[in-house]
């Protein structure tokens, strides 16, 4: 099963950086610079007899490599990421800005969608990452214009990052790779467009409110398989050292065959979605400086997702991530106690009828370099 799910790094400053809308920073100069990461993790998991009889088990997570910069006025971003399982490209894009607060990007870059960069605090995400509208990465155009209060973004992807229909699950991000039946589609020409607004930014607190939408093709290798289309309503607040999100996401999948579900694929991974549902998180954080040794902050949370009114008509998908993240250098460690109930990668599938919970306590620590 993968062990992947986890962010870049340092993503969890809960201050008022995670709602401003400037544009954000980026060398100046000309030049490329080479970073990276290695994570391993400890799982204890319930619903996995194997796991529970060893107590447990100490896993390779990622190795990651990273390049940034900036040459003749272009910005380049770029990260590869190498499992035991699979290499994938997280993302590669081109951008340029066109002025202090229009920039454009071109490449595979990160979908706009729902509240930005994460609609989450933990390292397993929210149930959306694993619906394809959290850090979804697609290949296409975007265009962010970041003007404070404003947050302006809107995008064309032509198809997923591994070029459309046809293609498997070994990718970073999930997507619909097929139909209920088995047969390959994947998404095409997508647009997207999100409008958020702050309120009391450069203050001692501030909330981002905003509205997202998204609709696209689905295809086959025959053509044109039907449709899909996603709107979220979103809040993404910090208050002093806490930070709250709120998001309420709706989406369907409209395919000429009539199928009720689909599947899902990434980290090598399949299983199957309702074709369309309702999804509702709250999440909520907050951020302790500290100076112990090497350790400069924690930051508790308590993460919670619910899917619900599901076209198939199985039952709700719940999941509840109570967790502490520490932040010591060059290091990040999430400790997380998972509880949840038709749930991928904690024993379950979106497509489940279980009705008792499965738990799973997962700590991941990394080093970036």
């Amino acid at each position: 099963m993968p062990e992947s799910l986890h962010r870049s790094f340092p993503q969890l400053v809960l201050t008022a950086a995670l709602v401003t809308t400037s544009m954000p920073a980026w060398p100046q100069e000309d030049g490329l610079r080479i970073g990276g990461a290695v994570r391993f993790q400890y799982s204890y998991e319930d619903y996995d007899s194997g796991n529970r009889s060893r107590g447990g088990d100490i896993d390779f997570d990622t190795f990651r490599i990273n390049v940034d910069g900036r040459i003749n006025g272009l910005i380049l971003s770029a990260e590869a990421r190498y499992y035991d399982y699979m290499q994938v490209i997280h993302h590669a894009w081109v951008g340029y800005d066109f002025t202090e607060t229009l920039r454009g990007e071109a490449g595979i870059t990160q979908v706009p969608f729902g509240n930005l960069p994460f609609n989450s605090h933990s390292f397993f995400f929210s149930s959306n990452f694993y619906l394809g509208l959290e850090d979804d990465y697609d290949a296409g155009i975007k265009l962010s214009w970041l003007a404070q209060p404003w947050d302006v973004r809107l995008g064309f992807f032509k198809n997923d990052e591994r070029g459309g229909g046809g293609t498997g699950p070994e990718r970073y991000s999930f997507d619909v790779i097929a139909d209920n039946d088995g047969s390959a589609i994947g998404e095409a020409n997508t647009l997207v467009g999100r409008v958020a607004y702050t309120f009391g930014a450069g203050g001692g607190a501030a909330t981002q409110i905003g509205i997202s939408a998204m609709g696209g093709q689905v295809h086959d290798d025959s053509g044109k398989a039907g449709d899909y289309r996603a709107v979220a309503a979103h809040l993404n607040g910090d208050y002093g050292r806490w930070n709250l999100q709120l998001q309420a996401t709706w989406y369907e999948y409209d395919l000429d065959s009539g199928a009720d579900r689909l599947v899902m694929g990434a980290y090598q991974a399949t299983y199957g979605i309702p074709a369309d549902a309702m999804t509702y998180t709250a999440n909520l954080a907050y951020r302790l400086p500290v100076s112990w040794g090497p350790i400069s902050a924690l930051t508790f949370y308590f993460d919670n997702s619910l899917v619900t009114d599901k076209a198939d008509g199985s039952k709700d998908t719940v999941m509840n991530v109570l967790g502490l993240s520490l932040e010591a250098g060059p290091v990040l460690a999430y400790l997380d106690f998972v509880s949840a109930r038709n749930q991928p990668f904690i024993g379950g599938t979106m497509t489940g009828d279980a009705r008792d919970r499965e738990q799973r306590l997962n700590l991941n620590i990394g080093y970036y370099f």
